[in-house]
C-alpha cells in the first residue's frame, strides 16, 4: 500500500463532505489528511484527501466517488506532477533565555512567528510533510505546548486545471 492524494471537486452543498468521508469509512480506508475549501468557481469546493491504499482499492474508491451525487470530478495528484503543502501552527515554550534559539530555528525553516508571550511563541509553517516533521524535531527539545495541523492541499503542476475540461453538473 502507498499514500495517494485525491483532489475531488464537489458542489458546495450540505452533507457532501459527510458522504465523501463516509465512503472511505465504509471501505475501511483511513483518511490520513482531509482539507476542504472553496475554489475559483463559485459554488464549487475542492476536497483533498490523502489515504493509504493499493492501486486496485484506490481505483474502486475513485469509481465510487464519481457515482456520488454532487461529486463533479475526481483526480489523483501524482507526486511527480503535482505540488502539495501542509500547514501547521505550533506553540513552543520560549522564555527570555531560549526565545532567540526558537526564533532562529523558525527562521531556518522559513516559518513565521505569529504570537509572542512571556513564556511561549506561536510559529506558523507551510511546506512538505518532511519539512514540517523536521521543524517539529528541532522544536521538540524546547517543549511543544500545542500543535494544530491543517490537511494537505495540492494542485497539479503546469497550466492545466481540473475545471479546464469541464465537469458534469
Amino acid at each position: 500500500m502507498s499514500k495517494h492524494t485525491l483532489s475531488v471537486l464537489v458542489e458546495d452543498k450540505p452533507g457532501v463532505l459527510a458522504r465523501v468521508s463516509g465512503l472511505f469509512a465504509r471501505r475501511m480506508f483511513n483518511i490520513e489528511s482531509l482539507a476542504v475549501g472553496g475554489t475559483e468557481v463559485p459554488g464549487i469546493s475542492r476536497i483533498t484527501v490523502v489515504t493509504d491504499a493499493d492501486e486496485a482499492a484506490l481505483e474502486q474508491v475513485t469509481k465510487q466517488l464519481n457515482k456520488l451525487i454532487h461529486v463533479l470530478k475526481v483526480v489523483e495528484l501524482p507526486t511527480d506532477s503535482s505540488v502539495t503543502r501542509d500547514h501547521i501552527m505550533v506553540k513552543v515554550k520560549a522564555d527570555t533565555a531560549t526565545r532567540l534559539q526558537v526564533t532562529q530555528a523558525a527562521d531556518l525553516f522559513r516559518a513565521s512567528i505569529i504570537d509572542v508571550s512571556t513564556e511561549s511563541v506561536v510559529i506558523e509553517a507551510t511546506g512538505s510533510d518532511e519539512k514540517l516533521k523536521a521543524l517539529l524535531d528541532v522544536l521538540e527539545p524546547f517543549g511543544i505546548k500545542e500543535l494544530v495541523r491543517a490537511g494537505t492541499v495540492g494542485l497539479s503542476r503546469g497550466p492545466r486545471s481540473m475545471s479546464e475540461k469541464g465537469f458534469r453538473r
